[in-house]
């Protein structure tokens, strides 16, 4: 198989480890004589696989046991009606930072009382606000850690007087995180820790059912607690690929020596494009993605962006086209992008540079 520079922003580039024990598994799962894909999710096998990857869920992001993890259907855009359904009461507050973010307040909206406490959409989400305050009486903050089409992140956890709520879908497993100062953290899997067709959700126990509504019982964070993710069938195989994603983390050193990878990754990518006369940053400096890299044509040299795709993509470069809401380029360097692809991007773009000259 023809192998290129995978940077597309999900779903995305994942360990080779992982894809191949996911096809032994789905010629022959756990020595059953079944795939993993036709076995029962009730069998003994299966329910070793759910065990294994909740425990390793827990062991790298040091989940304490206030918090129990979900693997659920529906990706994180039907977790942004959960949200609404499990915490909104009286009225929340959300941090307008891209396109994710607004479409979960819609949700929200739909509800209930749900408002912007502050929005970076002034400058085409281009920052994360700052200086905000947030509202003592809301039942719950949420926020986007990390914005894929604009390329902005939050790196740290904020300070938060309500329960904060965050879609980590695209830094999950990036950078270390401190659950315990969370209600709730959810996220589609298929940008840093395994293919489309599973969402995560890691949810402070005691902090549901606060709620008087009805909430349909597959809504129900509840529900799935108490039945280990598996109140009905759950997406055998993006689960199964999501444990083998994790045991290749947890294999070169976990959270902390990937973070330092990303890190390293994201520098070498954004110093070149600091330099380079052709390209220029689309993100404020200080709120720049260590894992989406946004650039456009600098200012003079619009007309030579399809050039670049097409130089780029013959050089082996996959995925780098911005979002079609913003065009322009996007390099999504997630944890199983290695660093000889941002090299080598790096290499494309000096060379296109010499060219141009």
């Amino acid at each position: 198989m023809k192998k290129v520079h995978n940077f597309n922003a999900g779903p995305c580039v994942l360990p080779d480890q992982a894809i191949e024990n996911s096809i032994e598994a789905l010629k022959d799962f756990c020595g059953t004589g079944m795939s993993v894909i036709e076995v029962s999710h009730r069998s003994k096998e299966w329910g070793e696989v759910m065990d294994e990857c909740r425990a390793l869920w827990k062991e790298l992001l040091n989940i304490p046991d206030t918090h129990e993890v979900l693997f659920l259907g529906g990706g994180a855009s039907m977790q942004f009606l959960y949200v609404a359904m499990n915490f909104l009461e009286n009225k929340a507050g959300y941090l307008e930072t891209g396109v994710w973010a607004k479409k979960a307040l819609k949700e929200a909206q739909g509800l209930g009382n749900a408002f912007a406490v502050a929005s970076s959409a002034d400058k085409t989400y281009s920052y994360i606000p700052k200086g905000y305050e947030i509202p003592s009486d809301l039942d719950y903050f949420h926020i986007t850690t990390n914005n894929t089409i604009y390329g902005t992140e939050i790196k740290h956890d904020i300070d938060c007087p309500v329960p904060l709520i965050a879609d980590m879908s695209s830094d999950i497993m990036s950078r270390p995180v401190d659950v315990s100062r969370y209600a709730l953290i959810y996220g589609g899997a298929q940008k840093n820790v395994g293919p489309a067709g599973v969402a995560f959700a890691i949810v402070r126990k005691d902090a549901l059912g606060k709620v008087s509504r009805y909430i349909p019982t597959m809504l129900d964070y509840r529900v799935h607690v108490d039945k280990g993710s598996m109140f009905n069938t759950p997406p055998v195989f993006p689960i199964f690929v999501m444990k083998e994603t994790l045991k290749w983390l947890k294999g070169i050193g976990g959270v902390e020596a990937i973070h330092k990878i990303n890190e390293e990754k994201a520098a070498l990518l954004y110093d070149e494009i600091d330099r380079n006369s052709l390209f220029i940053g689309t993100a404020a400096k200080e709120d720049r993605s260590i894992m989406n890299v946004c650039f456009v044509m600098a200012p003079g040299h619009e007309s030579l962006q399809d050039e670049f795709l097409e130089f780029a993509k013959g050089k082996g470069m996959a995925g780098i086209k911005g979002h079609r809401s913003v065009g322009g380029f996007r390099a999504s360097i997630y944890n199983a992008c290695p660093a000889e692809s941002v090299k080598a991007l790096v290499e494309c773009m000096q060379e296109f540079e010499r060219l141009k000259k």
